[in-house]
């Protein structure tokens, strides 16, 4: 197990596994129908140069780069560890820039995450990664948004021929030949001066509302 770990580990059989990765989704994209519904609430952000945090599901990494239709690239905030190392080379051919943490602690340096808010760029953030629990919203994602003032938009991804990888968070593989959907939600803004309670009650909105927005899509592919 310890040596299967460390070829995995291994850059150069990572950068070929990506790179396998990336041909099996530009496949899957190719076979695909992808339906995308509410995209006024990205657009206003996207024609006007203001910056917003996308939020979604870890599981849903695979086809994220797909809602994307902005010219500035999305900045995705990627763990240090060597899966997140993994998902970052998977993501540059997808256009996808990563924003790494460490991986020596569970610490994040959130400065070049402001910095890039400041710059009017946008950030993606799975609020239950980089190691869950699955689904549910931590506290940096809400923390973020305050401090920075920069709203958060929410988006669900569904589709019809899929598999799930028997990992922390389920993830999601979709396979060619589906009909796939994007549901984006309301932008939802923090106040400045809301407390600890407060925090929690966001939480709370943010997960129903990546729920909701789910389950939107799933009913989208179903009709």
């Amino acid at each position: 197990m310890r040596i299967k770990k460390k070829i995995i580990k291994n850059l150069f059989v990572q950068h070929f596994l990506a790179l396998v990765c990336v041909l099996y989704i530009n496949l899957v994209r190719i076979t695909s129908v992808i339906l995308e519904k509410n995209i006024q609430s990205p657009n206003f952000y996207w024609k006007n140069n203001k910056p917003f945090i996308l939020a979604f599901w870890h599981n849903q990494l695979m086809m994220i780069s797909y809602c994307w239709k902005s010219n500035s690239k999305i900045n995705i905030l990627a763990s240090g560890h060597s899966d997140g190392r993994f998902g970052a080379i998977v993501g540059k051919y997808f256009g996808l820039n990563n924003i790494p943490t460490s991986s020596y602690n569970k610490s994040i340096t959130l400065k070049p995450i402001f910095k890039l808010l400041k710059n009017s760029k946008c950030i993606g953030i799975t609020p239950d990664g980089p190691r869950g629990p699955n689904r549910k919203v931590s506290d940096g994602i809400i923390k973020i948004a305050k401090t920075s003032q920069v709203p958060i938009i929410p988006i669900g991804f569904a589709s019809s021929k899929f598999k799930k990888l028997n990992s922390w968070d389920s993830f999601l593989v979709t396979k060619p030949f589906a009909k796939c959907a994007f549901v984006w939600g309301k932008s939802i803004s923090v106040p400045k001066n809301c407390g600890e309670n407060e925090i929690e009650e966001f939480k709370i909105k943010l997960e129903n509302e990546i729920n909701i927005c789910e389950e939107q899509a799933q009913k989208e592919i179903n009709a």
